[in-house]
Order: structure tokens, then sequence, then C-alpha cells
């Protein structure tokens, strides 16, 4: 088998390396399937090739997800890893997922379990915990890194696992749930606030290509909630109210954001991620001065 290494994720080199090398298998993160289906020149490409696409790195919008599938008749699949312990859990082939929040079965390699992150004790099925994986074939501890090594690896039973730092449910057929990383709740008036679960009905809205969602530090109620948009070029007239209007209809009252901030752009990595931390230690700096 071949494996084609793209080191930018430049949408049209990308659409041609599919049709040139007949390419059965893609895996990208939600905003770089979001860039080659507003890509202009995607149907110049021939990807009647690919089979199997995965999805990872971030929560997949619902939008995205079904104009995928409507444009090449095609279900992304999600995948789920980390740089300490690899991939963790894939979608079964040729099922749809229960949910849009679904993340997949752990791997036969992987052991997983949900914890209660202070007590290190497992909860029920179907209750919210950080997820902890071991392998016997994964790193358990950081080269010469002590104090990070006691804070990612904890032993739990006899075996040393790897925290997450991501909160997840499990139901009982095995299936994770993914609910948030533990960086990304926002604590707000007690409750506790999915970030990405925000973005996600924001970026529903036909004009927003992006959206970061953040808690600003408020004594009254913990956190406020802010959210940060990109909109299309060719968006007019659309402001923080109808946003605020828009995911009022789609969340919870306490989920809803309190103000909109509009940029041309939000920090991501070189393969489209989007950089949550480095947007929150900037509003963190706007607030110290």
């Amino acid at each position: 088998n071949m494996v084609v290494l793209m080191p930018q994720p430049q949408v049209d080199a990308i659409l041609e390396s599919i049709q040139r090398y007949k390419a059965r298998w893609f895996l990208g993160v939600p905003a770089l399937y979001r860039m080659i289906l507003e890509n202009d020149r995607r149907d110049q490409y021939d990807l009647s090739s690919l089979q199997y696409c995965f999805c990872g790195g971030d929560v997949m919008p619902y939008k995205v997800m079904n104009w995928f599938k409507e444009k090449y008749h095609l279900p992304i699949y999600q995948v789920y890893g980390s740089t300490e312990v690899g991939h963790v859990t894939y979608s079964k082939i040729g099922a749809e997922p229960s949910s849009g929040s679904s993340i997949g079965y752990p791997l036969k390699s992987r052991e997983c379990i949900v914890v209660d992150p202070v007590t290190l004790e497992c909860v029920e099925n179907g209750e919210n915990g950080e997820l902890f994986v071991t392998s016997p074939y994964s790193m358990k501890e950081y080269y010469e890194k002590p104090e990070e090594t006691a804070k990612t690896y904890v032993e739990v039973n006899g075996k040393i696992y790897c925290r997450m730092g991501d909160f997840v449910s499990m139901k009982p057929d095995g299936e994770l749930l993914y609910m948030e990383r533990s960086a990304d709740i926002i604590k707000h008036k007690g409750y506790r606030v999915s970030a990405s679960e925000i973005e996600a009905a924001l970026q529903d809205h036909p004009t927003v290509i992006n959206a970061c969602v953040i808690g600003i530090p408020d004594e009254k109620v913990g956190e406020r909630i802010k959210a940060i948009v990109v909109l299309k070029e060719d968006a007019r007239g659309v402001g923080g109210v109808e946003l605020i209007k828009w995911c009022s209809e789609r969340l919870a009252s306490y989920k809803v954001p309190g103000y909109v901030e509009f940029r041309d752009m939000l920090p991501k990595s070189k393969v489209g991620k989007l950089l949550r931390r480095e947007v929150r230690d900037d509003e963190k700096r706007k607030i110290e001065k």
C-alpha cells in the first residue's frame, strides 16, 4: 500500500493527489473537509476512488458531514487519538455513528476506561468522565520530564494509564461519545458548558466559516460565554444579535453566547486545527492590560 503525505493542507494539491494516486482512504480535520467543499474547482477532480473518509482532531459539524455525504455519497467516519497513545478509537465501517459526538469504538490494542478525574474511580456507563488509555505499545513516561509524567501518567488497578484530558461517556456496547476537552469546558452559572457544542451550532449558520468559543472570567457567573466568529467574505448584514438568536433556537439558554466578536481569521495549525489555546491566551492578555 502507498501512503501519500501532504506537507501543506492546500486543497487543490490534495484533490489532485487523490485523483492521481487513486487514493481509497483519506484522513482530515473538519476544517479541511469544509475547505474541500467550498473549493470552486472541486468538480474538476475525480474523487471516485475514495472509499473511506475519516475525520479527527476536532468535532465535525453536522452541516459539513451532511454536505460531504450529499456531494460524494460517502460517510465521514471518526477517529480519535493522541501523540502519546496513537490512534485509540475508530467508527465501525458501514455503520452510521449513533450521534454526532461519537468517536467510535476502542481498537483491540487499546484499553479505555472512563473515570472520575478526582477519585480515579471508574464511572458508570453513560456517565461523563475523563478518558484514560493504556496499551502494551504506548509510552508510559516523558523522557527526563518527571513532573509532566506525574501529571499525565497515573496508575489504576496496577496499570499505567495516559490521561487524555478529554471527557467522554461510554455506551454499554463500548462506543465512546466525546463530551469536551477539559480545557474547553466553560463554567457558566454553575453549569459545565461545552465550547465545541456551541461552536458546532454557530458553524451550521450559512455565513459562518469558523467559530471559537471561550470563557471570560466573571465574578457573578463564573465565566461569560464569548464567541469569536469568522464570516464568509460575501456575508452581508449578519451581526452578533442574529447569531445569538440562532444559538438560542438550537441550544439551552445557559449555553447561548453572551456576546460575539468578529474577526478576519482564527489561529490554526498547519493541518487546519483550531488553536483554541492561542485564542484564550490572547483574550487573557487583553484582560490583564
